[in-house]
This record gives C-alpha cells, structure tokens and sequence, in this order.
C-alpha cells in the first residue's frame, strides 16, 4: 500500500508539473526572461512561421500586465494552428513548428515572413529599426495583427515612422492584390479577439471598423501588411474552439495564407 500510494504521488506531482509547463507555454515568455531556447522542427522546409520577438521595456504604456511580453500574446498555440493550415491548404512544406526570430539577430534576414503581435508595444533602438528597414527593403515581409483603437494605433505609427520615415500607411483597397493571391476576399469584416468575446471588455468607437493597411516599398510591393482593431491570431489560437465563431477562423485563415503566398511570390 505505501508503495502504491508513492507512486500515485508521484504521479500527481509529474502531472501538476506537467501541466504548469504546458501552461507557461501557452501562456509564453514574461519580461525580462531569455526568449529562448525554442523548439526546432525539420531542418529545410519551404516556409516557416516566424515571430517576431521585439522590446517592448522601459516605460511604454504597452509593455504589458505584470510583465508579460506582448509579442508572445497566443504563443505558440496560434503559430502551429495556423500552420497546421497552412500544411492542409496549401501545397507549401511548411515547417511543422515555429520560428522566434529575435529584433537583435542577423536571423532576421533568414525568414521571408515574419508575424508581430501587438505592434502598439515595440520599443525599438535606432539599430533595430534600421535592421529591420533592411530586412524588408531586401525583400522581407511583416504582418502585424492585434492593435485596437487610436491610441494603440498612433503608438504603432510612431514605431513604424521609426523604421520608414519617408515612407506613409496607406489603406488597402478591396482589389489590392494582396486579398486575392489565393482566395479573393473583396468583402471582410472584424475578426473579434477573445477578450472582447469572452472576456468581457467592450469596443470603443474607434475599435469597431476593422483596417486593413500597409506599407510599401519602392516598385509598389506591400513590406507591412497592418490588420488593424482585428485579431487574427486569436481567431488561428481557438481554431479548435466550438466556442470561437467559425466564420472569423475561416477569413483568419484565408487572410494569412494569403499573405504568406503574396509574400513568398513578390
């Protein structure tokens, strides 16, 4: 009996700990904790989700609740549904796991899309910001999701004004190529975060027109592809969720592999 009952304490203990783990991964990395070590999947594969990992220290009103990084909102649950996805609708190889590409490493330049939640908290040095000017001027790709209402928008503005000063966010047209690589997606509507479905926070006047901008270079090619008071990621994160509505999973999904192919064939 002592025996049996070390081993179910064992157990409980394994799990409970196994769970706090899983948790922490769900929930991902907090301010102030290395960003690493990440997991690897395959070593080639024609396209992976890469995140982008980004400062967001200091005293930006941003930074997050008791210290959580706000590029890791929906981490990494988001990323691998949305490549499961991808694997399935597509005919990309796509990397099974993701990519957290860090705003102080070279990597950058090794991955031809990158994804950036909650783009009203960068707080980028002027190296940075130049690193990551040459990274799309060269050719590369950022989508940035999950910013709502004015204030969150002029806080992502000052930040992109950082890294293209001469350059302006212009609003997308429903012709606009970008919508129609894959799926023509003339019509779209708010893809709403959890928080505002579940978590009982209401829609100011500025958050309730979704927006979909970006930012290109000189022959015309959108770098930075804005969705704006929508959540994306939230809509690829509770994909599995009866709860989460089907129909703004389905444009969540369609709008990301339509950039991914837009950003992999311009």
């Amino acid at each position: 009996m002592k025996l049996l009952a070390s081993k179910l304490i064992i157990a409980v203990v394994f799990f409970s700990a196994l769970g706090s783990a899983l948790l922490a991964l769900q929930r991902g990395a907090f301010e102030g904790e290395s960003p690493g070590p990440f997991p690897e999947g395959p070593a080639r594969a024609e396209w992976t989700f890469a995140r982008f990992h980004y400062p967001s220290t200091g005293t930006n009103p941003f930074r997050g609740f008791r210290g959580f990084q706000l590029w890791a909102a929906d981490y990494p649950k988001a990323d691998r549904q949305y490549v499961q996805g991808v694997r399935r609708l597509t005919r990309l190889d796509a990397k099974p796991v993701e990519q957290v590409v860090d705003a102080d490493s070279d990597e950058l330049y090794n991955w031809p899309w990158i994804y950036m939640e909650h783009g009203a908290g960068w707080d980028f040095s002027e190296v940075q910001a130049a690193r990551l000017r040459q990274y799309l001027l060269r050719g590369g790709f950022l989508f940035s999701d999950d910013t709502h209402g004015d204030y969150e928008w002029e806080a992502l503005a000052r930040g992109m004004q950082s890294i293209f000063p001469d350059r302006s966010i212009e609003d997308l047209s429903d012709n606009d190529e970008l919508f129609h690589t894959v799926y023509d997606l003339d019509a779209r509507f708010q893809i709403r975060g959890t928080r505002f479905l579940w978590g009982g926070r209401t829609y100011s006047s500025d958050m309730t027109v979704a927006k979909w901008r970006g930012v290109r270079d000189e022959r015309g090619r959108i770098m930075v592809a804005i969705c704006h008071n929508s959540d994306v990621g939230d809509a690829w994160e509770w994909a599995d969720s009866p709860d989460y509505p089907e129909r703004e999973t389905s444009l969540a999904y369609r709008i990301g592999i339509n950039y991914t192919i837009y950003s992999l064939t311009h």
